[in-house]
C-alpha cells in the first residue's frame, strides 16, 4: 500500500502548468479512449465467454470434452503478440490484401474498402480474444454447480430449455459474470503494449509517455492516480452490483440434464466455439511456429536465450516469494484466532487492481528517494555510495511482480484451504499436537497441489508481464516480454518469434496442470 500512497502524494505535488496543458489538449481524449476500450472489451468477453460456457456445460455438443480445455488456451497468448500477427496478416502490405488485389486486379486502396485493424475497436477485439477465457472459466463453473432440481422445477411449470436457461441458469450465473468481467476490466486498464502498438492513446500510455517525453515523474504520477481512481471505482461498482446476489451451489451429486442440440445447432455451436479457439490460439501459434522456423538467426537466438534466462530468474523469484507469503497469510487467517485476521490477506491482494505502469510509477516515486537517502547516509558515514540498490536493481522488478500477482496466489491457496475441514484444525490439538506440527503434518501436505498451481499461475503471469518490467528493469537487462515487445515495436517480430513462442509455451503449463487436476477430481 505504501507505494500507492507515495504515488498519490507525488501526483498532488505535480507541475500544475504541465498538467493543465495536458488536460486542455490530450487528456480528455485519453480518458474517453480508456473508457471506450474497457466497455468494448467487457462487452466482447461476455459475448464470447458466456455462450461458450453454456454450450460446454449445459449441452450435448459432440466436441464439448475437447473444448472444455481448448477454450482456455488463448490465456497463454499475450495480446500484443496476436495484435502484431493479425496486423501483419490483414495490413495493406499483408498476404490477404495482396491476394485480393491480385485476384480482382485492384491497383490502389481507392479501388476497394478493407477494415483497419489498428483502431480502438481492433485493439478491443485483440484484447478480448485472449481474455474471454476468464469469463468462460468462471461462468462454466457457475453453470456446472447449479442445482439440477431448479431446472426440473422450471420444466414442470412448462418452461422450455431456452426459457429455463434465460430465466433460471443465466440469472444464477450473474455473480460469476460480474466477477470475471471485473477481472477482465482490470486487465484491460492495465494493458500497455497492445494499445501502444495500435497507436490508441489511453491513460496507461499517457503515464509512460509523460514520464519519458516530459521527464516529469510527478505529472506521470498524477495521471497514474487518475487511472487508479478509475480502477477503484469500477471494482467498487462491481462489488456493489453483486452485493445482494448469492452464488447458488448445488449440494446434490445428481448431474445436470443436458440440453439436446439439433444437428444444425451442433454445427453452429461447434463453429462458434472453434472459431474462438482458432482465432485466439491455434492460428497465432501456427504463425509464430512458422516465423520461428523461417527466421531463426543464431545472433538473435543468443540474445533471446539470455532474455529467457532473465525471465526465468525474476519469475521464479516472484512466484516462490508470492506463493510462500500467500501460504503464511492464508494459514494466519485460518489458525491465528486473531480478530480481523483476514486484513493482511486482503491488503496483500490489492496490487492486482493496480495496472503495471501505475505500479511502476509508484515504485519509482517510493524507491528513488529512498535510494538517494541511502547514498546520502553512506556519504555521511564516509562509506562508498551503493548506487541505486532499490530502484535500479532487480529488487524493484521482483517487488512489482509480487505486489501485482500476490492476489492470484492468495486466491488459489485460499480455495485449497477451504476444502480442508475445520475438524482437522482441532483434532491434532485434542491429541496434544501444537499448531506448528499441525501445519507441517496436516495442512502443508493437503495444500501441496494448491501451492503448485499458485506457483505456476504467478510464474506465468510474471513471464508475461510487460509494463512494470519495461519501466523498472535495470540497464542492459531484458526479459522475453521486453525483448519481444521491442522487436514488435521495430516491426521485426519474425526475429523474436521464438521468444514469443517460449512465452506461450510457458503459459500453457498451468492450463495443462489444471486440466489434469480436473480429470483426477
Amino acid at each position: 500500500m505504501a507505494p500507492v500512497a507515495v504515488m498519490v502524494f507525488s501526483g498532488l505535488t505535480a507541475n500544475s502548468d504541465t498538467l493543465t496543458h495536458l488536460w486542455q489538449t490530450v487528456l480528455p481524449h485519453y480518458v474517453v479512449n480508456t473508457l471506450l476500450l474497457a466497455l468494448y472489451v467487457v462487452v466482447l468477453v461476455i459475448l464470447f465467454g458466456v455462450p461458450t460456457a453454456a454450450i460446454v456445460s449445459l449441452t450435448n455438443l459432440k466436441t464439448r470434452n475437447v473444448l472444455r480445455w481448448a477454450l482456455l488456451l488463448p490465456l497463454a497468448m499475450p495480446a500484443y503478440v496476436i495484435a502484431y500477427l493479425y496486423t501483419d496478416l490483414f495490413d495493406y502490405a499483408g498476404p490477404i490484401q495482396r491476394q485480393l488485389r491480385a485476384l480482382f486486379s485492384w491497383q490502389s486502396p481507392n479501388d476497394y474498402w478493407f477494415f483497419d485493424l489498428r483502431t480502438l475497436t481492433g485493439a478491443a477485439v485483440m484484447i478480448a480474444l485472449v481474455l474471454f477465457p476468464y469469463v468462460y472459466m468462471l461462468v462454466r463453473t457457475a453453470f456446472e454447480h447449479q442445482d439440477p432440481q431448479l431446472i426440473k422445477a422450471g420444466k414442470s411449470l412448462g418452461l422450455s430449455d431456452k426459457q429455463c436457461f434465460l430465466r433460471i441458469s443465466l440469472p444464477l450465473a450473474r455473480p460469476a459474470i460480474a466477477v470475471s468481467a471485473s477481472l477482465v476490466l482490470m486487465e484491460t486498464l492495465a494493458d500497455f503494449a497492445t494499445v501502444q502498438y495500435f497507436a490508441v492513446n489511453t491513460l496507461t500510455t499517457a503515464v509512460y509517455d509523460t514520464w519519458l517525453e516530459y521527464g516529469e515523474l510527478s505529472t506521470a504520477n498524477a495521471i497514474a492516480s487518475l487511472l487508479m481512481i478509475m480502477v477503484l471505482l469500477s471494482v467498487a461498482a462491481e462489488y456493489r452490483a453483486r452485493a445482494h446476489q448469492r452464488h447458488q451451489l448445488s449440494a446434490s451429486k445428481e448431474p445436470l440434464t443436458m440440453i439436446i442440440l439439433t444437428p444444425i445447432q451442433q454445427i453452429i455451436g461447434n463453429i462458434y466455439c472453434w472459431l474462438l479457439v482458432l482465432a485466439g490460439f491455434i492460428f497465432p501459434f501456427v504463425l509464430l511456429l512458422d516465423m520461428t522456423i523461417q527466421y531463426l538467426d543464431s545472433t538473435e537466438f543468443e540474445q533471446l536465450i539470455q532474455a529467457g534466462m532473465n525471465s526465468l530468474k525474476v519469475s521464479i523469484y516472484a512466484a516462490t516469494i508470492a506463493s510462500i507469503l500467500a501460504l503464511f497469510l492464508v494459514l494466519y487467517r485460518r489458525l491465528s484466532g486473531v480478530k480481523r485476521s483476514e486484513v493482511p490477506l486482503l491488503l496483500s491482494g490489492y496490487g492486482y487492481a493496480i495496472p503495471g505502469t501505475v505500479l511502476a510509477m509508484a515504485l519509482l516515486a517510493t524507491f528513488g528517494p529512498l535510494d538517494h537517502w541511502i547514498n546520502d547516509l553512506a556519504v555521511w558515514l564516509n562509506l562508498s555510495k551503493p548506487g541505486l540498490v532499490l530502484s535500479g536493481s532487480l529488487f524493484a522488478v521482483i517487488f512489482a511482480l509480487i505486489t501485482r500477482f500476490s492476489a492470484i496466489a492468495n486466491g488459489t491457496i485460499t480455495s485449497g484451504i477451504t476444502k480442508i475441514p475445520q475438524s482437522l484444525d482441532i483434532a491434532p490439538e485434542s491429541l496434544g499436537v501444537g499448531k506448528l506440527h499441525t501445519v507441517l503434518k496436516v495442512h502443508l501436505p493437503l495444500l501441496k497441489s494448491s501451492f503448485i498451481v499458485a506457483w505456476l499461475l504467478v510464474f506465468v503471469e510474471a513471464m508475461k508481464e510487460l509494463p512494470a518490467v519495461l519501466v523498472l528493469r535495470p540497464f542492459n537487462f531484458d526479459t522475453l516480454s521486453t525483448q519481444v515487445y521491442q522487436m514488435i515495436s521495430d516491426e521485426r517480430l519474425e526475429q523474436g518469434a521464438i521468444g514469443a513462442l517460449f512465452i506461450v509455451l510457458f503459459g500453457l503449463l498451468p492450463i495443462i496442470v489444471l486440466n489434469k487436476k480436473e480429470k483426477i477430481h
